[in-house]
């Protein structure tokens, strides 16, 4: 019997698994795995998929040796942020904070295994998760606000949970990398590994996890986010809107153009 997950070819992703435990690795490598709409869509179709299998009780997810993800497809965006009318365009800009959603909602534990960088949407997934592996030489970088946008998807109570109000405000204002020590120390790595060594150390994880009762492990991962995340659709649910309002603005298009001549921004609120 073919396997609507397993047994697909999938365009922008490499599905496996071995026994209880799957394994999914974002596949577009001359694209520094960036996240297009394509991809977000079959991120999030893969986590609607595996949602509620009873079979799958724990799920890597990974970039690959060299990088985890450069973060939101730029060429995407644009487009994203062009379309017809407002409504069309806040409906197109739905897919990110779609697929973080999607990955929260599964209930077999998640696993992130991150080399090299990762960035923006991609950090975004990657606190969307029960777990971040990250080998030495990683990190971890949101460079939204120095852009002139705001930080959405709903990562920002994700990562305030983790990582408390002040360096929360940190990470996401400031736009600077936290590397693989820093994120340990913050709350937002679990372990970190030499590097080459984070997939390895997540199937470790994995296999621990795929020992213990699967009943209790999906009861306690529910309860510790019901007690974590209680407030945080409260919190962030106008970060869509949010971005709709900065992407249009003067300092949007300042931080852009600042960011590919590679000089400081000059900012006026405009």
């Amino acid at each position: 019997m073919t396997d609507p997950v397993f047994d697909r070819a999938w365009a922008h992703l490499i599905v496996d698994r071995q026994g209880p435990v799957a394994t999914v690795t974002l596949n577009r490598p001359d694209a520094r795995n960036a996240l297009s709409t394509a991809l977000m869509q079959e991120l999030t179709e893969v986590a609607r998929s595996l949602r509620l299998r009873a079979d799958v009780l724990a799920v890597i997810l990974t970039g690959g040796a060299s990088a985890f993800s450069a973060g939101a497809d730029l060429s995407d965006v644009r487009t994203r942020t062009t379309a017809p009318s407002l409504l069309e365009t806040r409906e197109a800009i739905a897919v990110g904070p779609d697929m973080c959603r999607a990955w929260e909602e599964i209930e077999a534990v998640t696993i992130v295994a991150v080399e090299g960088y990762c960035i923006g949407g991609g950090c975004a997934l990657a606190v969307a998760c029960d777990f971040r592996i990250l080998g030495e030489g990683a990190y971890m970088r949101l460079p939204e606000v120095p852009l002139g946008i705001n930080m959405s998807w709903r990562s920002i109570p994700r990562i305030a949970t983790l990582a408390g109000p002040s360096r929360a405000k940190r990470f996401v204002m400031f736009g600077e990398p936290a590397d693989a020590a820093t994120c340990l120390a913050w709350g937002m790595a679990d372990e970190v590994t030499p590097a080459g060594e984070a997939l390895r150390v997540a199937g470790d994880w994995a296999r621990k996890v795929a020992a213990l009762p699967p009943l209790p492990v999906r009861m306690t991962k529910e309860a510790v986010n019901a007690a974590a995340n209680a407030h945080h659709h409260a919190t962030s649910f106008m970060d869509r809107d949010q971005y709709l309002l900065t992407a249009r603005t003067e300092d949007f298009r300042e931080g852009a153009k600042a960011f590919f001549e590679k000089r400081p921004g000059a900012f006026k609120g405009n």
